[in-house]
């Protein structure tokens, strides 16, 4: 951001009180035509914070589009102080062949974070959304699904030893925070490492759009809006339990030990206790079953969808609980919630 509140990029520029919706060209086909990416710049008309929201790096998570899109084209924004990025689609060439990775040599997105200018196809696509539209903001928030076959409820993922991501993991109002610093090329781990305090939203499973979800997590960016003071008619969440998942916290991913056809009996956000059966693994025949079964008392934050898996393929993301929140989840799903 410039002194006089201009949002700058490469190309152009989004003076106060002003909207720009563009599409960015981030690399070339094959045939020499643009690759670009739908952008939309609303640059309010009293200072505050520059934010950005972003989706689908990988071109088959959808859900975190409808987000940014509802954020940026259905929102009253007149009285927004600061500057608000929206990147609805970052994987373009992925979105529109429906699939996880860069359909240039599979590479993916989301590992090729901040990008080099001079490096392969990926990093200089990372590059040029990274340097024009990330690099300007305070902090952001980037929206993910599962991978194809397998379902999340929503939850953050953020570095909870930085005191800004902290604040900003907290604010969305989430039940669940895993706390974590991230990979590297992630785009909020190389966000935060430039002072840019970034996390990421888990919500749902690919392919699809999932009404509440979407709902939810609406209601998680009105959040981080009221806490930096975005927009003055919004109110922080509370979400009524929360955990923050660490090292103090026992979690896994349960894996198959035996190819077949899964049989499973919780859905995601189930608490499940020690000893209790998650799935079923079978044959065709159904004459050989194999139980799996919780290895501690916790909460499903993922689960498998597609029910067929080879021996190692993951069936459950399972994360323990502090007691006295696990004593409000039960109570929770006792009385119906969810």
């Amino acid at each position: 951001m410039s002194t006089d509140g201009t949002f700058t990029y490469n190309g152009g520029k989004v003076e106060p009180g002003e909207r720009q919706n563009l599409r960015y060209g981030i690399s070339e086909t094959y045939l020499g035509d643009p690759v670009r990416i739908p952008v939309t710049v609303i640059n309010g008309e009293r200072s505050g914070p520059t934010v950005f929201l972003s989706a689908a790096a990988h071109g088959d998570e959808l859900n975190g589009i409808e987000v940014v899109r509802e954020v940026a084209h259905e929102w009253d924004l007149a009285d927004l102080a600061g500057t608000l990025v929206c990147l609805p689609v970052m994987n373009v060439p992925g979105f529109l062949a429906q699939q996880r990775y860069l359909p240039i040599y599979d590479r993916d997105l989301n590992r090729s974070f901040p990008g080099r200018e001079d490096s392969t196809s990926a990093k200089r696509m990372a590059a040029r959304i990274f340097d024009n539209f990330v690099a300007p903001c305070d902090f952001g928030i980037d929206f993910h699904t599962s991978t194809r076959g397998r379902t999340n409820m929503l939850h953050v993922r953020a570095d909870m030893s930085d005191e800004a991501v902290e604040r900003l993991a907290r604010a969305f109002g989430s039940n669940v925070i895993i706390d974590s610093e991230g990979s590297d090329g992630i785009l909020r781990t190389e966000a935060t490492r430039v002072g840019i305090p970034t996390v990421t939203v888990e919500m749902g499973e690919a392919h699809r759009f999932q009404r509440g979800l979407i709902d939810d997590a609406l209601d998680g960016v009105e959040s981080v809006f009221a806490e930096y003071e975005l927009l003055e008619a919004s109110a922080v969440r509370w979400p009524g339990w929360r955990t923050v998942i660490d090292d103090a916290n026992e979690k896994t991913w349960i894996r198959a030990d035996a190819g077949g056809i899964v049989d499973m009996h919780h859905e995601r956000g189930s608490l499940v206790r020690e000893g209790e059966r998650i799935c079923t693994l079978t044959n065709p025949f159904k004459d050989d079953n194999v139980a799996v079964e919780a290895p501690f008392t916790g909460l499903l934050v993922g689960v498998l969808e597609n029910p067929v898996v080879y021996p190692g393929n993951p069936l459950c993301h399972l994360v323990e609980l502090e007691p006295d929140v696990r004593r409000v989840v039960e109570r929770e799903q006792a009385a119906g919630g969810t």
